[in-house]
């Protein structure tokens, strides 16, 4: 594989040779320069795939480089390196385009982290610019995957342009909203798709086996093993490998996995021998890997090996009127699954479809709509028919105070509210959170910053209400 393409520029040679030890420990090629109108002749002349740049130098500052960087080449991410605490010269790099920008002194595991991040995301545009050159965009929906909304729209194009690229592809979403659907999906629209669809939950199986489980073993490797036994690697030969909660694969077994996919081989447990295999990796997670490998329980290299391309999977909360969709294409499956005419949903039933929240997505709508059907005693769901759970639901109304309902709050208040009330509905999770609110994760750690350093939140105040 070709060595990636650094050009680090400051004025300070020192430092230079300082950022270009560290990338250079990480793998890249590295090109350095302390003059910016040099390092913009070098941009011209060769390819990088990322510009490193101080902010302030003498003959050119950052922000003008950066500019002029991208005025020529604007697929290159340009990484800009602030003062510390700097805000103004902050906003101003992301102004003039950069990708990111880092505070001194620079933290080598941030530095490294970030140029990771910033050229994965160069490679994801570069492909997908290939695959629509290549290819028109279908937007329409998929077999067995109903959904009419944006947020569905946006997957099924995904979904469409990546489904002829050999590129690995991490669907993410959360529990039940229909990640394997996506991952057949995809299989289905390649060229693979005359080839097997292999899935394995990595989950559900302990992992003394799922080493096993994934690459074979020899005859007496261990205790149970009484013959050879092929793995799901080379069961999936010539086709798909669906690794699903990819989040949950044990420590022990993730460098294994990561040399599998590096080098298209795999070693049964027992073997000394390598065997090549022909098959896309798929797969899914409903974690946050990037906190995972913060955490330190997914190693950071298998997270950008499966993270080519990701696919984010919209919870049904957040889906709109697909809740009727999902909803009228289950009667009908149901219907006829428990001998039962046409049915249809009475106006009451479907509000109440509407309004709930739907924590286990997809798969909860499904079972409502399956033991409604096998409950119901007329043409129509009525109210009656739906579990407990779903008729007893009240949405939560949005109270600016619990003592004074008419409360007046200044926009900075009421925002400071809405935000801590989203953090406490996903359970602390800052990625969702800033998800959920349209933040980067950036912006929502610097907002709870500040107030943290201003007025807090009561501390006895009802998580129900802002």
């Amino acid at each position: 594989m070709t060595e990636r393409q650094i050009l680090v520029v400051d004025d300070e040679q020192e430092t230079c040779e300082l950022l270009e030890m560290v990338l250079k420990r990480e793998g890249y090629a590295v090109t350095t320069s302390t003059s910016a109108h040099r390092a913009l002749e070098l941009v011209g002349l060769q390819d990088f795939d990322l510009v490193l740049t101080d902010l302030t130098m003498p003959e050119m500052g950052g922000l003008e480089l950066c500019e002029r960087v991208l005025g020529t080449r604007p697929n290159v991410p340009v990484v800009v390196i602030t003062g510390q605490g700097s805000l103004e010269s902050a906003i101003g790099a992301i102004r003039v385009g950069s990708y990111d920008f880092i505070t001194k002194p620079v933290d080598a595991k941030l530095l490294v982290v970030t140029v990771a991040r910033a050229i994965q995301h160069r490679g994801l545009e570069d492909e997908v610019k290939r695959l629509r050159s290549s290819a028109p965009v279908e937007d329409a929906a998929l077999d067995n995957v109903v959904g009419m909304s944006s947020a569905m729209r946006r997957v099924f194009g995904l979904v469409s342009r990546v489904a002829d690229s050999d590129a690995g592809v991490l669907i993410h979403g959360e529990t039940g909203t229909g990640k394997e659907l996506i991952a057949r999906a995809i299989h289905d629209r390649s060229r693979r798709k005359d080839g097997p669809f292999v899935a394995i939950n990595c989950a559900s199986i302990p992992a003394n086996l799922l080493e096993s489980e994934l690459f074979g073993h020899e005859r007496g490797a261990f205790t149970d093993a009484k013959q050879q036994r092929m793995g799901l690697f080379l069961q999936a030969d010539g086709g798909t490998l669906f690794l699903d909660e990819i989040g949950e694969l044990p420590l022990e077994v993730q460098p294994k996995l990561l040399r599998s996919l590096q080098e298209r081989k795999v070693r049964p447990v027992g073997s000394n021998k390598e065997t090549p295999f022909d098959a896309r990796v798929l797969t899914a997670t409903n974690r946050v890997l990037e906190d995972e490998v913060y955490e330190r329980r997914f190693r950071e290299d298998l997270f950008y090996r499966i993270n080519v391309v990701k696919i984010d999977v919209p919870p049904l909360r957040e889906r709109g009127g697909d809740v009727l969709h999902l909803a009228r294409h289950f009667l009908k499956q149901y219907a006829t699954r428990h001998g039962k005419g046409e049915l249809d949903l009475t106006p009451a039933a479907a509000e109440k479809l509407m309004s709930y929240s739907w924590p286990g997505n997809v798969r909860e709508l499904e079972n409502c709509i399956d033991g409604a059907v096998a409950l119901a005693r007329a043409e129509r769901i009525e109210l009656d028919d739906l579990p407990e759970k779903v008729r007893s639901f009240r949405p939560e109304k949005f109270v600016v105070s619990a003592n004074q309902p008419e409360e007046i709050v200044t926009i900075d208040e009421l925002e400071r509210r809405y935000i801590l009330r989203v953090l406490s509905l996903v359970g602390g999770n800052k990625s969702r959170a800033a998800q959920v609110l349209g933040f980067d994760r950036r912006t929502l750690y610097r907002k709870l910053e500040r107030y943290q350093s201003g007025s807090a939140p009561p501390s006895d105040a009802s998580p129900a209400r802002l």
